[in-house]
């Protein structure tokens, strides 16, 4: 039977990139693989006819070759180099590289990886004032570090870890499964790839023991809650032969009492005596870098904001530094004494005796009251 176009068997144009390729070889390998359908016959062939397909178009070479040639590039009769092997003396390498993710890739870089270290996390506490200007802070970090007994081996002084009978040393078994190959950690090392008979007293064994380390921290300016700063190697201490994790200091910005921080914005509320809001005046504020003046126009109403441009955070990220924005916050005067109250409603009075209008705000809003109750009858 001729065979059909690779392009055709794929399901895809013959421009595809090579990750439609691999996509579509995933796909109709999952589906027609004899794992999932036993002794459908029909299945298997298709699941033959696909993975040869795949090998030739999953590699440039080959592919032009099939591009200029066709099935001719590849017929061991007609002068090509001929299909290498069969579906199933390849199929171990061609699935591997296409499910890799699922069933894993090679021994040596999973056994590295399975060996390094854990890494940690350690939230760091600090004020505004460190946040927004930078600061170098001391920790003490609890963590598991390499034994200085055995220096990581977990062998006992005078004796060595010996390879591990059951992997050989690999740190991994594969089991065959008809088509498949699955490769895991081996059960009696655990990845290792070394047994330990004698084990070192200092650590049991582990190599590595609990420690606190001294840490420096260098905070950068303008840093907000939630940042993290990386240091790398100071996490755990890694197995053997693997590399130490790494320590992630979580950064925490305290609550303070006069100011609060929106991005690089930093926002305050300045209480005023009803008596500065009235008469205007000139009131002195706070800001992280020192006191600042401004002025209160005459007339001011409780809640009014000003901008102080440039005196708020600078990012950790860059960006130009943010504003602070001062909201005034009338505060009506308590614990009165009788002559106070006094002179309280005489001054009501001399307002309620002209026809201008003192309270803007109160007589819009009454206004709108009586508007509504007018609607509504």
């Amino acid at each position: 039977m001729a065979k059909r176009d690779y392009y055709e068997v794929l399901g895809v144009e013959r421009s595809a990139s090579d990750d439609e390729i691999k996509k579509a070889y995933r796909k109709a390998a999952m589906k027609h693989h004899p794992d999932r359908n036993p002794g459908d016959k029909s299945a298997e062939e298709k699941f033959k006819e696909v993975s040869e397909a795949y090998e030739i178009l999953s590699d440039s070479n080959k592919r032009a070759t099939y591009d200029r040639l066709g099935h001719a590039g590849f017929d061991p009769s007609m002068g090509g180099g001929g299909f290498g092997g069969g579906a199933e003396a390849n199929f171990s390498d061609i699935f591997g590289s296409v499910f890799g993710d699922i069933f894993g890739g090679g021994g040596g870089r999973g056994q590295q990886r399975s060996n390094r270290g854990s890494d940690l996390r350690y939230t760091l506490e600090i004020t505004l004032e460190d946040a927004v200007h930078g600061t170098k802070v001391t920790i003490r970090v609890p963590s598991l570090v390499e034994c200085e007994t055995c220096h990581g081996s977990g062998a006992r002084k005078g004796s060595s870890p010996v390879t591990c009978t059951t992997c050989g040393g690999r740190g991994d078994i594969r089991m065959q499964q008809g088509f498949f190959s699955v490769q895991q950690t081996c059960p009696s090392c655990r990845g290792a790839g070394k047994i330990i008979k004698d084990p070192c007293p200092s650590c049991r064994g582990q190599g590595k023991v609990q420690k606190e380390k001294t840490l420096e921290v260098k905070i950068p300016a303008g840093v907000d809650s939630g940042d993290r700063i990386r240091l790398a190697g100071e996490g755990e201490a890694g197995g053997p032969g693997g590399s130490p994790g790494d320590l992630y200091v979580q950064i925490a910005v305290r609550e303070h009492p006069i100011f609060r921080r929106d991005g690089a914005d930093l926002y305050c509320d300045v209480p005023i005596s009803f008596v500065d809001a009235a008469l205007g005046g000139e009131i002195e504020i706070p800001t992280l870098d020192g006191r600042v003046k401004i002025r209160i126009p005459e007339g001011s109403q409780s809640g009014k904001q000003f901008r102080l441009r440039s005196k708020g955070v600078t990012p950790v990220r860059g960006g130009g530094p943010g504003d602070m924005l001062v909201r005034i916050m009338v505060e009506t005067p308590v614990k009165l004494n009788k002559r106070q109250k006094e002179l309280l409603r005489e001054f009501q009075a001399a307002l309620d005796g002209e026809d201008t209008a003192h309270n803007p705000q109160k007589d819009s809003f009454f206004a709108q009251v009586r508007s509504f109750f007018e609607k509504k009858n």
